[in-house]
């Protein structure tokens, strides 16, 4: 097994970036990650404003499959996600979907105890962990970590946790993968620009899809599909995951363009993983009992 430490960070996905590791499909690797502050804050007295701009969203990697070429398919399963002991959230007065809401900048310590956060004395939730920046390298151009796109990154995605699988389109020799900013729970939307930000670990196996080419991030867990797309507005967003979502059945199934159409417009959730990051995120849900009869896989 291979283990990637934090100290192995990119900041921007590119095809540029040389592996800090390479594997062979059905390998296991675990990326050690900083948060997104790359561990810069760590007591409340310390505001979003002194951390260095430059080092926020780092990824840790990237991690080589071997075999992995442009026109197949990287399959990540999310084996296991460890967090650290506390994490961090920050009110920023100028950042974020609500800052007109906010009475200023703050930041908020929160200490995690047996899978619970404690967020004040009042008010503690269990943690769902879940990756909130994960990827590939692009097929040209080199993409901050901060911003999301078909290759993945920061998709804030919150359905992106142990037990779940992502298939991400490979445009470079070994996929380059690349992973970090892990929260301990956050909300669809992520209004205020962060979840519960923490440092830790996760546990995941490679493998590669030859020579079947995917358009954007597909998710899968025990019960959904998930598309995920990205867009400038939530408008285009939404519609470009539509758009796909209704591709990915037309693909599986003999139903007719009106007919997955009807299906989707009753069966299948349009939701938003995030609005605060460069590009907008949705996904749309695709209940696999629902399709049962036509036994739809990726």
């Amino acid at each position: 097994m291979v283990e990637i430490k934090a100290n192995t960070s990119i900041y921007s996905f590119s095809p540029d970036n040389k592996p800090a590791a390479t594997v062979q499909p059905g390998s296991v690797a675990v990326f050690e990650t900083r948060d997104c502050f790359s561990n810069q804050i760590e007591t409340e007295d310390q505001l979003f404003e002194s951390a260095d701009w430059s080092t926020i969203n780092p990824a840790t990697g990237p991690l080589a499959v071997e075999g992995a070429e442009k026109g197949d398919v990287l399959v990540v399963d999310i084996l296991d996600i460890e967090t650290a002991e506390f994490g961090v959230m920050t009110a920023v007065a100028d950042m974020g979907a609500i800052p007109h809401l906010l009475d200023g900048s703050e930041t908020r310590i929160i200490p995690i105890k047996d899978g619970w956060a404690e967020f004040n004395n009042e008010l503690k939730f269990p943690i769902k962990p879940m990756v909130g920046v994960i990827g590939v390298a692009p097929a040209e151009e080199t993409i901050p970590c901060g911003t999301p796109g078909i290759h993945g990154g920061n998709m804030d995605t919150k359905e992106i946790r142990k037990g779940t699988r992502l298939y991400l389109p490979v445009w470079q020799e070994g996929g380059l993968l690349s992973m970090g900013d892990l929260h301990a729970l956050q909300a669809d939307g992520e209004v205020l620009f962060c979840g519960i930000e923490v440092a830790g670990r996760v546990t995941v196996k490679v493998d590669v899809v030859k020579g079947k080419e995917l358009a954007t991030p597909i998710l899968e867990t025990e019960s959904h599909f998930y598309v995920i797309g990205s867009a400038e507005n939530l408008e285009e967003a939404a519609k470009v995951t539509m758009d796909w979502t209704h591709s990915f059945l037309k693909e599986r199934t003999n139903l007719t363009n009106n007919e997955v159409g009807m299906l989707m417009s009753l069966l299948c959730d349009l939701q938003i993983s995030q609005i605060v990051d460069p590009l907008i995120t949705c996904r749309m849900a695709i209940p696999k009992a629902s399709f049962s009869a036509y036994k739809i896989s990726f």
